[in-house]
């Protein structure tokens, strides 16, 4: 039985139907016909987010267009105490867009437009359900860009980055979507209109911005999300680096690092999914290779050149036995496609795969790297290691096939492990993926029950019923108590 899939409820329950049927006509006094969807297969789209192992069909799917709109869905929530659960594109990877079954999802799809790019202030204001990679498009013709990247970018929204506080390949360099936003408004569960942060470096009282950003959709719903734009550097230029062990790879990682040289990026593949990656997408990867590096310097022209030699210096003496340099834009491009491509490659080569992310210390890299070897063979389930190397967030996948039984829960209990092996080192359970269902067993490990109480105490001031994205996140004391009594789950804080 799965330790983290919640009770699932019947969308024919007979209990439901009176709700649903009551609630469609009160939706539907304000919202058009195709904005409320309620048979099975409409609704059925939405059962799960990028986390396909847990699913629930929702009692109702919302599609609003307007700002008004939400506030008027919310309302009417909170007042008959409906479950809400916002939803992007719903390429999450915790289980934060799992609806539930007595409650409605609000699609933000609709809200897809740039409102506004100013080249001049580097800033474009837009709605939540605008692409990642489609601010940066916009913005190419003025020869800026959006830094925070995530491998989804090509389909993820901006509302969903924020809600994670999603990174990317470049956030070494370049920070986290925390770093790059400056303003959001949102809606409460109450149907108020809030503005936090603005286009000033800095805002009086406390940074409630920083707060609300990966908040996982518990404290509000984003409607408009002003953020960063950064001029495309002169030039970027990439390095690849083969190792024939994993753990001169990871060695190789803090040496470039303790140099004092800030990569745009800094990535690490192991052989699995080097060779998955190379066969989807032929991106020319060393496929005998245990891992290799993936470096990418970006800046003036004179600086890059510069690195180059230095990282390739740094690479060679830490024992790769291969140093590839990008001669041109599209090679780099080419780099990068295999490392990008990674989490649907491994899915090419198995039923099903658990993408986890934790975050550790880099000098912990080579010890993580072993020590998850050695679980994998415990548990007689492959790991492929995508890392975000330079800034210690791992994304191990653990290969299973959930027609087999039993095989989920064997893999939920090997993510735990490689999550709190993660805390052990001094690390933390996530990096940009959020906690959602998926990592909330692994927060009792990681905060004490005074921590958490302070967590709860935030998401009330804002959501009093606990209507919005409820059961996600932060658990509650009695499952921390049922957590840590399970056998081999003696935690200590």
């Amino acid at each position: 039985m799965s330790l983290l899939q919640p009770a699932q409820i019947a969308f024919d329950d007979p209990g439901l139907a009176a709700r649903r049927t009551e609630l469609v006509a009160a939706l539907r006094a304000f919202l058009p016909e195709d904005a409320v969807l309620q048979q099975r297969e409409e609704v059925q789209p939405y059962e799960c987010d990028g986390l396909s192992a847990y699913r629930q069909l929702p009692l109702l799917v919302v599609l609003p267009r307007t700002v008004e709109e939400v506030q008027r869905i919310l309302r009417l929530c909170n007042e008959r105490e409906v479950p809400v659960v916002a939803r992007g594109a719903g390429t999450g990877l915790s289980g934060g867009a799992l609806p539930l079954g007595d409650g409605i999802v609000l699609s933000l799809a609709r809200f897809n437009q740039i409102l506004d790019l100013d080249p001049v202030a580097r800033t474009a204001r837009v709605q939540p359900g605008v692409r990642n990679l489609a601010i940066t498009e916009a913005a190419m013709v003025h020869g800026l860009y959006y830094a925070p990247d995530p491998s989804s970018q090509i389909a993820c929204t901006i509302g969903g980055n924020v809600a994670e506080n999603s990174g990317g390949v470049h956030c070494l360099k370049y920070g986290l979507t925390v770093h790059n936003v400056l303003s959001v408004t949102f809606v409460t569960m109450q149907g108020e209109l809030v503005q936090l942060g603005s286009n000033a470096l800095d805002s009086a009282g406390y940074d409630l911005l920083a707060l609300y950003i990966g908040s996982e959709g518990m404290l509000g719903v984003t409607v408009e999300v002003t953020v960063k734009l950064l001029p495309v550097p002169e030039r970027a230029q990439a390095l690849l680096a083969a190792y024939d062990d994993v753990e001169k790879a990871g060695q190789a990682v803090g040496e470039i690092i303790a140099a004092g040289i800030i990569p745009a990026g800094l990535e690490m593949m192991d052989g699995p999914a080097i060779q998955a990656a190379e066969d989807f997408v032929h991106a020319g990867y060393p496929t005998d290779a245990a891992a290799i590096l993936l470096c990418e310097l970006d800046g003036t022209n004179q600086e890059v050149s510069e690195q180059i030699m230095q990282v390739r210096a740094l690479l060679l003496a830490s024992g790769a036995t291969e140093v590839r340099t990008s001669q041109n834009d599209a090679e780099r491009i080419r780099f990068w496609q295999g490392r990008k491509s990674a989490f649907p490659a491994v899915g090419r080569i198995s039923p099903d795969y658990y993408c986890m992310d934790g975050t550790i210390p880099r000098r912990a890299l080579p010890e993580v790297l072993r020590r998850t070897a050695e679980l994998s063979k415990e548990y007689h389930l492959a790991v492929a290691n995508v890392f975000h190397a330079g800034d210690g967030n791992m994304h191990p996948l653990i290969l299973f096939d959930a027609n087999k039984p039993g095989e989920l829960e064997r893999t939920e209990e090997l993510g735990g492990r490689i999550l709190e092996l993660c805390v052990e080192v001094g690390g933390t359970i996530t990096g940009e993926h959020g906690v959602g269902i998926e990592k909330i067993n692994q927060m009792c490990v990681q905060f004490s029950p005074e921590e958490l109480r302070q967590f709860h105490a935030v998401k009330e001031a804002f959501d009093p019923k606990s209507l919005l994205n409820p059961g996600k996140g932060v658990p509650t004391p009695r499952r921390c108590s049922e957590y840590r009594q399970l056998p081999d789950r003696a935690h200590r804080h």
